[in-house]
């Protein structure tokens, strides 16, 4: 931390969360960091929310390989995302003042879109039906014809995105250290016709995976990227791989993605 001075505060545009900004902004000039007005000057980035407002400063701010990101919660507990809670100023001063920080390094997955245009996602992507109608995807794996899958959708993440949508699902949980994708789906139809694995399934970061849309008048299926939605219509093909690119984040050394994992589910 002692060469990463330029610290960036990401937050809402709300009057609550700017005082907080500006009260933590005085408290970091106290200990010696420059807080910076604009992202790209920035070598530590910061958001104040929860972890939604994390994975926008993420987005927001271009998935940056040269920084440090770091989440401050404003909600009643801390998160997968966020190390610090608003109200336990202590601790932020003795992770800067102390060296009790460790960097996590956390796999990001690329979309490209019909050949044409990329995306970064650091939870997930998911794709569904736009009208509330099943639809048909044809689902490659590497060169290999896997499936024909039938369904609301399905749900892609990242290893530090199975605790969020794909948990929801029933995926399971994956160790961050494994470089993997998983793949969930949503309400899948299975019947002579149709036929699914029916369950989760996990890939190697060397695999690639690629959904096919069956235009079959329902081809106005709904993406997202973590918690943005992606405003592209028409969509053939669908192309997910890991992109080889990690976000490093803040880790206290006592504050591991298990204990994360205990403290929010169990």
């Amino acid at each position: 931390m002692n060469e990463r001075r330029n610290l960036y505060f990401y937050t809402l545009k709300d009057n609550k969360t700017l005082a907080q900004a500006d009260e933590l902004s005085h408290l970091a000039s106290q200990y010696g960091f420059n807080v910076v007005n604009n992202s790209n000057d920035a070598n530590i980035i910061v958001s104040i929310g929860g972890d939604g407002a994390f994975l926008q400063a993420v987005r927001n701010t271009g998935f940056r390989q040269d920084c440090l990101y770091a989440g401050i919660s404003t909600t009643g507990s801390l998160s997968m995302y966020c190390d610090f809670h608003i109200d336990d100023k202590e601790k932020m001063i003795k992770a800067m003042t102390e060296e009790q920080i460790e960097v996590r390094r956390y796999p990001t997955i690329n979309v490209t879109v019909d050949d044409q245009s990329t995306f970064k996602c650091l939870n997930e992507f998911s794709i569904r039906s736009g009208i509330i109608k099943t639809f048909v995807l044809e689902v490659h794996i590497d060169d290999l014809h896997f499936e024909t899958f039938r369904g609301d959708g399905m749900v892609i993440s990242a290893p530090t995105g199975s605790t969020a949508y794909n948990k929801s699902v029933n995926g399971a949980v994956v160790d961050p250290m494994l470089p993997c994708l998983q793949v969930s789906e949503l309400a899948s139809l299975n019947n002579n016709r149709y036929r699914t694995l029916g369950s989760s399934f996990i890939l190697s970061g060397e695999r690639k995976l690629k959904l096919e849309v069956v235009q079959d008048g329902n081809d106005y299926p709904s993406m997202g990227m973590d918690n943005e939605a992606l405003g592209i219509q028409h969509v053939k093909q669908v192309v997910i791989e890991l992109s080889g690119e990690k976000i490093k984040t803040v880790k206290l050394k006592d504050n591991s993605f298990w204990e994360k994992v205990k403290r929010t589910f169990l």
